[in-house]
């Protein structure tokens, strides 16, 4: 597995990540689900996928824990970078940030205790607070980098002014943001700024909740999360269909699937570029892992970069309730 810098002065991890976002949650950590998602966790570390991206909100902490019984007694060999910060309900609602530095470091413990381990590799609020100054928040992890709870700093879903504003509170080492075909409004400020700062871009829903996969044929059902995202309603899917369907014939025509081949548009972009792939079984691990030995034509590229150019995809990326929480 290839290995890519995180960060301008940071450690070298795999060229993907592995996300765990979507990886099934049960409170029995013995549980068919839970030895899945360690089985799962363990297979990538073993191909050589190093990197593990989790975050404390995931299945309400419950992820921490299998990752942390899938690497015990291997935990140097992977590093961990994990989120913080967002509030969730029991039923897993969405309720708001806390990146108070007094949450923030209260997180970061309960963290430690769930994975298992004396250090987090990377910590990162989710979202920006409003109710909470960016420095302050900034301030609490560069406290913990001094306490040896967390070795670096990351930030996500934050524009250009707010990295910079980070990054002068303490040295960023990566952001993680969405980016891919369908979505690259990240490349005309907050791409330039990161390389400025030799921040490493993180990319998530890099097939943009399964749209790039060329899976999705036409209306979703109203208990699919899907169908409350604007690209995918009733007035833009279609359109958003028809870009799909380029991806796919391209795909097609050079032995792959649609998700490779975007995913290694992705991986082409720089090497300052690891995406964070979700892998929720053993068996979609090979697939990913074959994408990074994808070569583009320019002629390829320009097709891809065209019919997916900046604002090509009808609607926006979160409904109005969340648009708040990310740059645009």
């Amino acid at each position: 597995m290839e290995q890519r810098s995180l960060g301008r002065n940071g450690p070298k991890v795999s060229a993907i990540g592995l996300g765990t976002r979507t990886m099934l949650a049960d409170r029995n950590i013995r549980s068919d689900q839970s030895l899945l998602t360690i089985e799962t966790i363990t297979a990538a570390v073993d191909a050589g996928i190093n990197f593990l991206n989790t975050a404390d909100f995931y299945g309400m902490g419950l992820n921490e824990m299998q990752i942390g019984e899938a690497i015990r007694g291997n935990r140097n060999k992977v590093f961990l970078s994990v989120k913080t910060g967002m509030r969730r309900s029991p039923s897993g609602a969405f309720l708001g940030m806390d990146c108070s530095p007094a949450s923030i470091k209260n997180f970061c413990n309960y963290s430690l205790t769930r994975l298992g381990v004396d250090e987090i590799d990377l910590y990162q609020p989710a979202r920006v607070d409003p109710a909470v100054p960016l420095e302050d928040t900034v301030g609490a992890i560069a406290d913990l980098i001094k306490e040896g709870k967390v070795k670096y700093l990351g930030m996500s879903e934050v524009s250009a002014e707010q990295l910079k504003r980070a990054n002068k509170i303490h040295p960023v080492s990566a952001l993680e943001i969405e980016y891919s075909l369908a979505t690259r409004f990240i490349e005309k400020e907050i791409l330039p700024a990161a390389r400025e700062l030799g921040v490493t871009i993180m990319p998530y829903s890099v097939f943009y909740y399964g749209l790039l996969t060329g899976t999705v044929n036409g209306k979703l059902s109203k208990d699919d999360y899907r169908s409350s995202l604007p690209r995918f309603n009733s007035e833009n899917l279609p359109s958003n269909l028809q870009k799909v369907d380029i991806l796919k014939k391209l795909a097609s025509e050079k032995g792959y699937s649609a998700s490779q081949v975007a995913l290694a548009w992705l991986l082409n972009q720089g090497d300052d570029i690891i995406p964070i792939v979700g892998m929720g079984k053993p068996g979609r691990i090979a697939e990913n892992l074959e994408a990074a030995s994808i070569a583009f034509t320019k002629e390829e590229i320009n097709l891809l970069e065209k019919t997916f150019e900046v604002g090509a995809m009808q609607g926006e990326r979160y409904p109005e309730s969340l648009s708040n929480f990310v740059p645009s």
